[in-house]
């Protein structure tokens, strides 16, 4: 007779294989009004595709570029991310550091949302959202786009480093020699996630010269 029967106890709990998936990352896309507006597009389907929660901010001039570089809809923009806000919505939950996120992209990034960011003046939605990710002292990455750079904003880079903002140019890769524009926005792309441990495996990496 089996120990626990002839007692009559429960027998002893069986282990289950339950496994509880963590909970999805959640990371604040802004695209604003500089040039290279595909960077912010492409951002977010790479992010749809690693199934990470997207919270999209569009500025006024983002969504001109978009229309004058592209030929993707503001609405078909919109459909790619989970939540969208407008950029005067103040009351947003993104502009709370009690509501949590892994991190902000601002790509592109214009000189001016580059200069509001550092003065932490807040004026909208995508100012006060990267402000608020760098109070809680959260990943900020900015795609700045602008050529050739004057002394005032090297100075608002410099002070949004030390603030702990990561500025990444859109810089091309070369050595992937590139057949298509594509490759080298997936590139760009591929690399900005990266400073969020998140893998496009959608672009070519430096493993060294090639014989």
């Amino acid at each position: 007779m089996d120990f626990f029967t002839s007692r009559g106890d429960h027998a002893p709990p069986t282990e289950t294989n339950t496994h509880i998936a963590p909970p999805r990352r959640k990371i604040i896309v802004a695209l604003t009004g500089a040039t290279g507006s595909i960077l912010g597009i492409q951002t977010l389907i790479a992010l749809r595709s690693l199934n990470v929660e997207t919270h999209l901010i569009i500025s006024k001039w983002a969504e001109a570029t978009i229309k004058y570089e592209t030929d993707y809809t503001i609405p078909n923009i919109r459909a790619l991310a989970d939540h969208v806000y407008s950029a005067n919505d103040m009351s947003a939950p993104i502009a709370s550091g009690s509501f949590r996120v892994d991190g902000m992209i601002v790509v592109p990034c214009s000189v001016k949302t580059l200069a509001s960011i550092n003065s932490g003046i807040c004026d909208d939605l995508i100012s006060r959202a990267a402000d608020v990710i760098l109070k809680e002292r959260r990943r900020l990455v900015l795609a700045v786009r602008e050529t050739p750079l004057n002394s005032i904003h090297l100075q608002n880079m410099l002070s949004v480093t030390q603030a702990g903002a990561i500025i990444f140019p859109p810089v091309p890769a070369f050595y992937i020699k590139p057949s298509l524009v594509e490759d080298l926005i997936n590139h760009s792309v591929g690399r900005m996630l990266d400073l969020f441990d998140l893998d496009t495996a959608a672009f070519e990496r430096w493993e060294g010269w090639k014989k």
